[in-house]
């Protein structure tokens, strides 16, 4: 397979604060405290562009006031950016709560802003001329003008012959969105990468091996993603492989799903079969582990923050 990765999605300013232990209500929690690029579809773009995909292209909206500094930190990763500016909305911000305890756990507070109001209006079809893969980030199945975004693209992918990826996202957004809306609405997708949550909440099975060959009966290649467990692949209702994680000490588990996602596109579009590309997943997943933020380092980020209180 050769061609570009064309990535629709989700371009957002996370703002990310990394404290340790409980947080203090009603007073004040030391915490250091950045704002970077993010979003789901961003990062899987960059990470993609980071393991040597050669031309990776990203769809997005944001808002006016910071479509400049989003499409440099996208170019600086490699991708080429499409960004619509919303001419009333601002970009998305996640709030990243981050216990940089031993786990390194994660709590999301997230305003989609102009990122789930990109629409059909948005797509053309000239965006796939080169492309051999779509991929879909899964926030885009979430918001009504997106969801007409993902009936387009993948109208357009499927007459092209251009396989489709999705990444579900959010097991909250799901459960929201509701299990037999999103199965559908992701009729005719060819490869799937939930979280384990995930997965287990699209089946309703408690075993993520259970539900990754499950949901392989409806999306031919179903690569469920188990963190510091590694990944499975299953492909066609079979279990394929269990493909170990890359042992790392987690510092900030933001985006890891993201770089996994990003370097297995990127090793799949290079010609790699599915389980040589989970294995590139894992190991991009253990260097996202040890920074801050979802993208690749390359000295990228407008602010660094110090101690303060919120």
């Amino acid at each position: 397979m050769s061609g570009a990765l064309f990535v629709a999605g989700d371009v957002v300013t996370d703002v990310v604060a990394q404290h340790r232990g409980p947080l203090a209500p009603g007073t004040d929690t030391a915490a250091v405290i950045r704002t970077l690029p993010g979003g789901a579809g961003a990062n899987v773009a960059c990470w993609a562009a980071h393991q040597g995909c050669p031309d990776v292209r990203m769809l997005a909206r944001v808002g006016a006031e910071s479509a400049a500094w989003h499409e440099r930190e996208l170019r600086a990763c490699g991708v080429r950016p499409h960004l619509v500016a919303d001419p009333s909305a601002a970009t998305g911000t996640v709030v990243c709560l981050v216990d940089t305890g031993a786990a390194a756990e994660r709590t999301f507070l997230a305003d989609s802003g102009a990122s789930l109001r990109l629409d059909a209006g948005d797509w053309s079809d000239g965006l796939l001329d080169g492309v051999a893969h779509l991929h879909l980030s899964g926030y885009l199945f979430f918001s009504a003008p997106s969801r007409a975004l993902v009936a387009a693209a993948g109208a357009a992918a499927r007459a092209r012959g251009v396989p489709v990826s999705v990444d579900p996202a959010s097991a909250g957004f799901l459960a929201e969105l509701g299990v037999d809306r999103f199965l559908s609405l992701a009729t005719g997708v060819d490869v799937l990468l939930p979280s384990q949550d995930e997965a287990c909440l699209l089946t309703g099975l408690p075993d993520p091996a259970d539900a990754a060959v499950k949901l392989s009966r409806l999306v031919p290649l179903v690569v469920a993603k188990l963190g510091a467990r590694g990944a499975l692949v299953a492909v066609s209702g079979a279990l394929r492989a269990r493909i170990p994680a890359v042992p790392a000490t987690p510092y900030d588990t933001t985006g890891a799903g993201d770089a996994f996602t990003g370097a297995f596109l990127a090793a799949l579009v290079g010609g790699a079969g599915p389980e040589e590309a989970a294995r590139a997943g894992c190991a991009a997943g253990a260097v996202a582990v040890r920074q801050a933020g979802g993208r690749p380092p390359h000295g990228g980020g407008r602010s660094a923050g110090g101690e303060g209180g919120g």
